[in-house]
């Protein structure tokens, strides 16, 4: 039977301080060990799933832990009274805009949340709430939108984007990929939006990383896309 504190020590022995450099200069802070997400998927392939061990490992405040949890989280079993405290103690982006979000598109309040977390003040939380939205166009759930309402979306982003705080700037921007990736009808809107707003700014805490350019990464995603849709957006 797996156990926290069990899982705990496998991380702890993944661990490697130049991975921990690199995600505390993203926002990850105290406690976690560093562990590369190619290293979890050991333990997701051996747990698959789990409901109970997902909300343990998430409760002890280790960011490796956290993330861990969304990658065996069970979509079925969460609700939305978990996925909601979740966004809440998502602290940093590698779970609020990946972890806890992926979890939250693939569960059955995906749409509801999102719709609510993007109005939040909270920074991790509207990021939580775009993040989910375009999850749920990735997953092929564009039906859960009301008619015209991911156009409004994306005049949203355009008319907010810059005077949004830091990392619901990066979030919006991924929104707006989304929507002209998997949305044919919108492609051309979500790509005059991006030449709209120009360069995107946004603190990546001193690493290399940028912010994708919508346009044209629209365009070399829907070149590729097959008008398959992801059975999951958890990585």
């Amino acid at each position: 039977m797996e156990t926290v504190n069990g899982i705990l020590l496998e991380l702890e022995k993944m661990g490697t301080p130049t991975i921990k450099k690199v995600l505390m200069n993203h926002g990850a802070r105290e406690p976690f060990f560093g562990v590369r997400v190619g290293d979890m998927k050991t333990i997701v392939k051996r747990v698959k799933k789990d409901y109970a061990l997902s909300l343990a490992l998430y409760e002890t405040g280790n960011s490796d832990a956290m993330y861990l949890a969304g990658l065996i989280a069970d979509e079925e079993a969460m609700t939305e009274q978990d996925l909601d405290y979740w966004a809440e103690q998502a602290y940093w982006h590698m779970l609020s805009e990946y972890s806890v979000a992926w979890v939250a598109a693939e569960s059955k309040f995906g749409y509801k949340l999102g719709k609510k977390w993007i109005d939040d003040e909270k920074e991790q939380i509207a990021v939580c709430g775009w993040s989910t939205l375009g999850g749920l166009l990735a997953l092929g759930r564009s039906a859960h939108f009301a008619e015209g309402e991911l156009a409004m979306l994306i005049d949203r982003v355009v008319k907010t984007l810059h005077k949004s705080k830091n990392r619901v700037r990066y979030a919006m921007n991924s929104f707006l990929i989304a929507v002209g990736t998997y949305e044919p009808t919108l492609r051309a809107k979500a790509i005059a939006a991006g030449n709209a707003l120009g360069e995107i700014q946004v603190d990546m805490g001193g690493t290399a990383c940028k912010v994708p350019e919508a346009p044209s990464y629209i365009e070399k995603a829907a070149a590729k896309w097959n008008g398959k849709f992801k059975k999951t957006v958890r990585c």
